[in-house]
């Protein structure tokens, strides 16, 4: 099933081509955008597969600013949580479009062992419609993971659940490269 597989610590990261809402993981994290009403891609998906009760709770949380991150049900998925995340909208990578990245995944990160979620599936965010380049998106996402779970070993399993060969063969370029 995974493509890679490294061990950080006493955890597991991993990273698999896939459909991210059909993991079984403690939690899934969703794309989402600032309003949290659902949309379009990753966002969408989630949705559709986790039925009405998610957006009842987005909708009581209100919304999510370019960063951070929030947390419902996982109401009709496997996962039993949804950590919905708000990655930035790609300009040039040369504002605060790295940071705000890589923030979305450490947030997501701290909010799950905050919750006591031992295993999560991350999408790429912010390389669909928000347009960040996969190799840069890769390289931000992987370093915040990687350097989340050298410092925590409360997440047993992060996994990358990729959509498509090309942008799965680009993460495993960059792990390789990084590890």
């Amino acid at each position: 099933m995974a493509s890679m597989v490294i061990k950080i610590n006493k955890s597991t990261l991993s990273l698999i081509e896939g459909d991210i809402t059909k993991q079984d993981t403690d939690a899934i994290v969703n794309a989402a955008n600032k309003t949290l009403r659902g949309g379009g891609g990753v966002d969408g998906a989630i949705h559709r597969a986790g039925g009405p009760k998610i957006l009842e709770e987005c909708i009581k949380i209100g919304r999510c600013e370019t960063g951070g991150a929030v947390i419902t049900s996982g109401g009709n998925l496997k996962a039993k949580f949804v950590v919905h995340t708000v990655g930035p909208v790609y300009r040039d990578g040369l504002h605060r479009d790295p940071e705000l990245l890589s923030n979305a995944y450490a947030n997501c990160l701290k909010l799950a062992s905050s919750k006591g979620i031992k295993s999560i599936a991350f999408p790429s965010i912010s390389t669909g419609a928000y347009g960040y380049p996969v190799e840069d998106a890769a390289e931000i996402a992987l370093k915040t993971v990687i350097d989340y779970l050298k410092e925590h070993s409360d997440i047993e399993l992060v996994r990358f659940v990729l959509f498509g060969q090309k942008a799965l063969e680009v993460y495993e370029r960059v792990l390789k490269r990084l590890i």
